[in-house]
């Protein structure tokens, strides 16, 4: 078995990770409550104009189910190697979740706030990925240190827990650019979105040279 592809054996993470998949469903069904109030204008506009209006809840819609999409796929990765669970672990999971139900309320605020307050909008919003780079590397470092992973799994897994290490130091960065400028952290939360969405794949080209190194 190569060390970057996990065992596929039965493990004890089962039913956590069917938890967790519940709680990813139901926070990115919540985002669309924002899209729903926008059915209801204060204003006879025409339909067309009044969705048109509203395009700053359809963005920000979009951004938040790409967010928790992301999280999820990262979930799903992490969870690939870690085989065993402890009380601990619920709980770190627990906090990830946390910050995953939380997303829809930033969501709202930034598409609320994004044309009158955008700077504070977006760091709100912001913060929130900091958030959620503390508690993925905080359950990746956790199975790493308590050897809730397989050790042929490992050295891989070394790399990859660094990703999230990597990511909170990023989002900081980004997060107090947002009080100086827009543009600079929404082109920087796009390169997360595009970094983050193959996890393990960037994982596997740093192991690979590292191996080479």
């Amino acid at each position: 078995m190569e060390q970057n592809q996990p065992d596929h054996t039965i493990k004890e993470t089962t039913r956590i990770e069917a938890f967790s998949d519940g709680v990813f469903a139901i926070a990115i069904t919540l985002l669309v409550l924002e899209l729903i109030a926008t059915l209801y204008p204060h204003s006879e506009e025409p339909l067309l104009k009044a969705t048109m209006h509203h395009w700053r809840s359809f963005l920000a819609f979009v951004i938040g189910f790409v967010t928790i999409l992301i999280c999820w796929i990262n979930h799903h990765t992490a969870f690939e190697y870690i085989r065993r669970v402890d009380t601990n672990l619920m709980w770190i999971n627990g906090m990830l979740l946390f910050v995953v139900t939380l997303t829809p309320f930033p969501t709202a605020i930034l598409a609320e706030y994004l044309q009158s307050e955008g700077g504070t909008a977006v760091a709100f919003f912001g913060f929130n990925y900091v958030l959620i780079g503390i508690a993925a590397y905080s359950i990746c470092i956790y199975s790493y240190r308590h050897h809730l992973i397989d050790e042929a799994d490992r050295p891989f897994f070394a790399v990859y827990q660094r990703l999230y290490l990597y990511s909170i130091f990023y989002t900081i960065i980004a997060f107090l650019l947002c009080f100086v400028s827009i543009v600079v952290p929404i082109i920087m939360y796009a390169i997360l979105f595009t970094f983050f969405a193959a996890p393990k794949v960037c994982a596997r080209k740093l192991y690979n040279k590292r191996l080479r190194s």
